[in-house]
């Protein structure tokens, strides 16, 4: 059977001033339909770095990633990026403004996602009037 993943020799290393650093160095991983994975460890070890690379976030400095065709890999930041200025349905719709794929049937299938995770009644509302687990859910 085909590997849904497929990682090899990953490497980061991320550029300073005044030094390399160092973060992911041969890091090699395949996943099989059906598994569960979590990535544990001490805080600096790479875990994000990962999740970022493979979310195409961030490019690695070395090693190759195949992801089967039609799948998608996304996680969920530590700290939420949403925009203050914008009210929750805002903030859910930019990265179809972004892409210029806003449609009024996107609009409305994202209004269904937010009834789904218990936020329609707050779409209006700007992310301080959100509780932190809220928040999460608008991400």
């Amino acid at each position: 059977m085909k590997p849904i993943l497929k990682i090899d020799n990953l490497r980061k290393i991320y550029h300073t001033p005044k030094e390399e650093i160092l973060a992911l160095d041969n890091f090699s991983y395949t996943l099989q339909e059906g598994e569960f994975v979590s990535i544990v460890g001490p805080s600096g070890c790479g875990k994000s770095t990962i999740l970022s690379i493979l979310s195409d976030l961030m490019k690695p400095s070395d090693g190759t990633i195949e992801l089967q065709e039609g799948k998608k890999i996304g996680y969920m930041l530590q700290q939420d990026c949403l925009f203050d200025f914008r009210t929750i349905l805002d903030n859910c719709l930019l990265g179809l403004e972004i892409k210029k794929e806003l449609t009024e049937e996107n609009k409305a299938y994202v209004i269904h996602l937010l009834e789904t995770y218990g936020l329609k009644d707050f779409m209006y509302h700007y992310p301080e009037n959100l509780s932190g687990g809220m928040r999460q859910r608008v991400v």
